[in-house]
Order: C-alpha cells, then structure tokens, then sequence
C-alpha cells in the first residue's frame, strides 16, 4: 500500500474540504438545533460531482477510486456528519447497489440523476421489528397480474421522507429466508407509498430519516433489481461497501473533535497559562491523535484492498468497528477538556459525541461487526 495520496486522491480531499469549509461548516450547529436538512448543500454537492464521484463517468459520475471517496467522507463528515449520512446513503446505499446489480436500462435510467442531486434515493432494509437480523424482514412482496405488490414498514430510513426513489427490500416468500429476498425500486408518490419523518433523534438530526410505509403498493415487475433470491445478496454487499464510507466519516468526526480540543486548548487559560501546557490535557490530546490516526489508516487499507479488486468484507467492518469506537471516544475527549462549556452547544463538541453515538450505530453495530470479523476469520458461512 502507498501511503502517499496520488494528484486525483489530493485534489478530491482538498475540494471536499474547501467546500466543508465554507458551506456546511458555518451552518452546522444552526442547522442541527433546527433538525433543518438543507437541499442546497446536496444540489452543490452534486453540481462538483461529489455526490457521485466514485461512479464510473459513463453514468454521470468522476470514476473517483475508493480512497478518493474515504477522503471526500471523511471531510464532509468533518464539517457535519449529518450531511456526510445524505450524501453516503445516496451514493453508497443506493447508487452502488444499482452501478453493482440493477440492469444496463436501470442503471442509466437512474444513476446520472442522482450523480447530479436531481434525483435522491435511500436504502429500505430495517423495519421496526428487524434490524440486525434482515434475513428476518417482514414486508412482503406477491407477484400478481404481472406486478409486485409490497406491504410493511421501512424504520430509521435515513433521507426516506426526501427520496424520490427507495430501494425496498421485500420477501417473495418467508419460508425461505434470506434466498426468498427481492429488491424492488418504488417511486414516491406511487400508491400505497407513504413516509412519516421521524423527529427527535439524539443525533444527526440535519439529516432526514424517516418511516416508510407500504400498504397493498403496486411495483411494475421492471422495478426488481435482479432476481427473485438476490435480494439479501445486493442488501449485505451493499453494507460491506457503506461500511468503508462510516469509517472514514468515523475519522472525520474524530478528527474534529482532535480540531476543537486544540483550538480550546490553546485559548482557555487556567491557572494563569493556557490549559494545552497542562500534561494531563496533553495525554488526552495524543491519546485522540493516536487512535484517529490507526482508524485512518484502517480504513485507507481497506479502501486500497477494495480499489485491487480483493476481499475486504473483514477490513471493512474492522474500519467501521474501530473508528466509530474512535470517534466516541475523541468527543468524550474532547468534552472534557472544554469542561462545562463542552456539555452546552456554545460549543461543538457536544454535537460530535452525538453525532459519533449515531455513526457507530447504522450500517452495523459494534457487536455485529465483531461477528462479521470473527466470521471471516474464522471462515464460517453466516448461512447455508
């Protein structure tokens, strides 16, 4: 592996956060006391091509390379990890599993709009009674008079009351378990689709999330994305790419959590010095340092397995496992050496740890990645 980013890799991390800089960042605690998701900061993405920079250029994205896109998720979740989860479940949830397995007519119908932010899709897995464990899911899809008829309910949909399209995975029959799954692609507005913005949320809360509701929804037999069976494969191999992406946000989160601590450091003075000269605020500081910079490197590692085209399912969650961890543990860091003041929104650290809580969260917790690491090594099939 290289540890040097080539010109494409620096001119990617260098306009992701330029960009951060002067359009996320100064909104981003307003916006997150707000719960306000702003659509011109995806329409801006999209016009710089961010919004799809790892997609192949024939279908209206830059053919960035894995690294080049860790390095883009890692700046935008810097400024706002609410914006990163937008931009994530666009590209890694729902426009890879289409560049991945939907057919040549999907994929141009769809992929050079969403590349551009036209047009927003997100990813329907969980449900409100199955989370970890999809091979259980309840929706359920009936073929009839040469359609699909769904019903259920999608929960903690992230952009799901935005999307103009869903993925939706459904159950052709529940006998057979995850080899009975299909992926179907369902337009808002189609009848007996519905949402219901979900508010509250302890994090993230400048990102949409939503429930989804399907109640006896017609889905023209087209609208699968590859075959009855490939669903719950299309769903996994999804995740294992979006893992790569919530570790480098992971690092983001961390690494702004490293920034907050040393600007406050430097500035608070206590005992008549600044705080920073103190060894035990110092400790903190290279403790966050260290574990941020493993996290990187983690998750560059899996990025340059995936971009040679080897297995890196087992890198994937070790990045996503170790740097959300990371990212927790940083912002504790940090809130303590702002003391009182880190406890309040006055400043932003209060808004990382947060933040952090809901990125080891989604795509996996921390005790599912620990099953898929000592799955792989071990070498035992998670189904027969």
């Amino acid at each position: 592996m290289d540890f040097e980013f080539n010109d494409e890799q620096t001119m990617f991390r260098n306009m992701a956060r330029e960009f951060a800089g002067r359009e996320i960042i100064p909104t981003a605690a307003e916006d997150d006391q707000n719960e306000r998701y702003r659509p011109d900061i995806t329409e801006k993405l999209g016009a710089l091509g961010l919004l799809g920079a790892p997609i192949p250029q024939e279908y209206g994205g830059l053919g960035a390379d894995f690294i080049s896109y860790c390095l883009i998720c890692e700046e935008i979740a810097r400024g706002s990890a609410s914006v990163f989860t937008t931009m994530a479940v666009q590209v890694s949830l729902f426009q890879f599993p289409l560049l991945n397995c939907a057919s040549e007519e999907q994929k141009r119908k769809f992929l050079p709009l969403t590349t551009k932010g036209q047009l927003l899709g997100c990813f329907g897995l969980t449900e409100p009674n199955v989370g970890s464990d999809a091979s259980s899911m309840e929706t359920s899809a009936v073929s009839k008079d040469g359609k699909w008829v769904l019903n259920g309910n999608k929960m903690w949909i992230s952009n799901g009351g935005l999307a103009h399209w869903a993925l939706i995975f459904a159950q052709t029959d529940k006998s057979k378990r995850h080899r009975g799954t299909a992926a179907f692609l369902v337009e808002q507005g189609t009848k007996g689709f519905s949402s219901k913005d979900i508010h509250g949320k302890m994090g993230l809360k400048a990102s949409n999330t939503a429930e989804l509701i399907l109640h006896d929804c017609e889905v023209p037999a087209e609208n699968m994305v590859g075959q009855v069976g490939d669903g719950f494969r299309i769903a996994m191999s999804t995740l294992d790419s979006g893992r790569l992406s919530t570790g480098a946000a992971a690092v983001g989160v961390a690494q702004a959590c490293i920034d907050a601590a040393v600007k406050y450091a430097q500035e608070r003075t206590q005992f008549g010095r600044p705080i920073a000269s103190f060894q035990l605020i110092q400790e903190m500081v290279a403790d966050m340092v260290v574990e941020t910079e493993a996290a990187r490197s983690i998750v560059y590692r899996a990025a340059d397995l995936k971009n040679k085209g080897l297995p890196f399912v087992r890198e994937a969650s070790i990045a996503k496992y170790f740097a959300a961890d990371v990212a927790v543990r940083a912002a504790q860091k940090a809130i303590k050496i702002h003391g009182g003041y880190g406890y309040s929104n006055e400043y932003p650290v209060e808004r990382y740890y947060r933040d952090a809580t809901g990125v080891s969260l989604y795509e996996g917790t921390a005790e599912i990645q620990k099953l898929i690491i000592g799955r792989e090594t071990l070498g035992i099939a998670a189904f027969v």
